[in-house]
């Protein structure tokens, strides 16, 4: 029988001879998983029993928003409520209560949402970073204080904070079961440990999707010197771009609808919270960290001069990954010979880009377009376009530059062979059965331990997805990771850096790498998540943990405290 390239694709066939080399070079055996005794958290429910039947919820169109009509918002900065320069790393002390609050996304309307602060989505938190002197990094303490009460069940609204994207121990991770109940509060230490673009968000074990969709997401981004010094767009012009859909009744009020717990789609793009702005931009470079917010939605981004179709030539060039600066610029550029070239961001993933706005001319109307992406299950497309930038009058003074070399990115497995370090190989599939969302053919067990590496070990992971209609966007909490092959095929361009979501996608298997140590060469030890990003999938119950070493704390052994305990930061 003779295979054509997309049935090779998809059983994972080409490019297999590369698999069996990484495999074989440094192959090592694999711990078993392993069933604990005991957990330091309260009980939520008796997990691996099935789940309620969902109730159905059918969902109109969203009444008309207009496109265009209002400006580019910022998410507010959060402030220190005070900084000590004292100790090894100086730190500053943050505080973001969760609370209800209203926002327009229909004129007139106030939807009810819930928020950080009182802002949707929660306000961004800038911070030095890095490990060097030359960095001058700091440690920073986040508190949040619970105070949101009752959903409209009568049901408590507890919360997690998960800052994705930073190696914290295990009891600051967000670990999904250690909950803050409403009138409680707990703090977290970060350690700013590198530069990147990352978030903070709601974490809360089967009910992350709604508290997400609700509101309780905001940006958190690291600098050090090493990024300062390539003298890239900053201030001003280093800009935030948190993507997210909705969906609203008659009335302006959210609709959270996740069809029986498979996914949840809206009909209204929001930026920074806001429908479809409209950005006014100098003529110059600008930055743009752009973060994926939606619980199931992905995009793929390009640049038009035209809102529903694609025209030749105009530029974004990709920067960064989730984990920060990539080697070297990678141009997302349509032209004839490439007519569909655009970068795909699902789920969870950031990415960051510099488009040049001073080869257009004073007036000149460009469009952030997401044309259709197939693994998108909506039929409802309102606009295909995210923005609208508008080229201001005048001349800027431009200082930054966009180099041809950022910041080298050297492969991990060249890395492991280099010392000689064993690799071993790890098999996870996630797919649907029953209703619900599975990892192994396993459900979310807090239980139960399904990787356990050591401090230090370098480890294959092959995350399948066997299935069609959805893709799963795969988060692995505190490791940094590279990816090593799509299908035995090279990794798409603008994601070959450090990466912590991984957006397995229909019939695929995608393998990565990682090393289970922390940037300052003091490894953390403990229980850490993996699970889908697609918010549904992961609260119905496609998650599991892995256990670096055998001496760290658990996530649960600093709970949360009752507001009577508040004392000043």
């Amino acid at each position: 029988m003779q295979l054509n390239r997309r049935t090779a694709l998809k059983l994972g066939l080409i490019g297999s001879s590369q698999m069996v080399m990484a495999r074989s070079a440094l192959a090592a055996s694999c711990r078993p998983p392993t069933l604990l005794t005991g957990s330091d958290c309260p009980p939520v429910r008796h997990h691996g029993e099935p789940l309620a039947s969902p109730v159905p919820i059918t969902s109109t169109p969203s009444p008309a928003v207009p496109k265009f009509e209002r400006p580019f918002e910022r998410p507010p900065v959060l402030q220190p409520v005070r900084s000590d320069e004292r100790g090894e790393r100086p730190t500053d002390y943050y505080e973001i209560t969760l609370q209800e609050s209203q926002v327009e996304i229909m004129t007139d309307k106030p939807a009810e949402v819930w928020s950080y602060n009182g802002v949707v989505p929660g306000p961004t938190i800038f911070q030095k970073g890095g490990l060097e002197d030359a960095d001058r990094g700091r440690q920073s303490v986040v508190r949040f204080i619970n105070r949101l009460g009752t959903d409209r069940r009568g049901r408590p609204i507890k919360s997690t904070t998960h800052l994705h994207g930073m190696a914290s121990q295990p009891y600051w991770d967000g670990y999904a079961e250690d909950l803050i109940a409403p009138g409680y509060f707990k703090d977290y230490v970060y350690p700013n440990d590198r530069a990147a673009t990352i978030w903070y968000h709601d974490h809360a074990v089967e009910e992350t999707s709604r508290n997400v969709y609700y509101g309780l997401a905001g940006m958190y981004i690291v600098e050090d010197e090493i990024e300062r010094q390539l003298n890239l767009p900053s201030g001003e012009y280093d800009v935030p771009l948190i993507l997210q859909d909705v969906r609203l009744d008659q009335d302006g009020q959210l609709v959270f609808n996740d069809r029986a717990r498979r996914n949840l789609y809206g009909d209204i793009t929001l930026v920074n919270g806001v429908p479809w702005p409209h950005m006014q931009v100098e003529p110059r470079k600008y930055r743009f960290r752009v973060l994926n917010a939606s619980v199931s939605r992905s995009y793929r981004l390009t640049l038009s001069q035209q809102e529903d179709r694609q025209t030749l030539g105009d530029t974004l060039s990709v920067i960064a990954t989730d984990c920060g600066i990539i080697s070297q610029p990678v141009p997302i550029r349509t032209t004839l010979r490439r007519p569909f070239k655009r970068f795909e961001i699902a789920p969870a993933e950031r990415y960051e880009f510099v488009i040049d706005f001073s080869q257009y001319p004073a007036g000149t109307q460009l469009y952030l377009r997401s044309p259709a992406v197939q693994s998108n299950i909506d039929s409802e497309v309102r606009s295909q376009a995210v923005m609208r930038f508008e080229v201001k009058s005048g001349t800027a003074d431009d200082p930054s530059e966009l180099r041809p070399i950022l910041r080298p990115v050297k492969p991990l497995l060249e890395t492991a062979r280099e010392q000689g370090k064993p690799i071993c190989t790890r098999t996870f599939r996630f797919e649907r059965s029953s209703s619900q969302w599975l990892i192994n053919n396993k459900v979310w067990n807090p239980y139960r331990v399904d990787a356990n590496p050591e401090p230090g070990d370098v480890e294959i992971w092959e995350l399948i997805n066997a299935g069609g209609g959805w893709i799963h966007p795969v988060h692995i909490h505190l490791v940094d990771s590279q990816i090593l092959s799509r299908n035995g095929l090279e990794a798409y361009d603008y994601e070959q850096g450090w990466k912590d979501v991984f957006a397995v996608r229909e019939f695929e298997t995608v393998r990565v790498i990682m090393q289970f140590e922390s940037r300052n060469q003091k490894p953390i030890e403990g229980r850490f998540m993996m699970h889908c990003h697609n918010l549904v999938h992961e609260d119905h119950d496609m998650m599991t943990q892995f256990e670096v070493g055998s001496r760290g704390e658990h996530p649960c052994s600093r709970p949360a405290q009752p507001v009577s305990n508040l004392l000043p930061l």
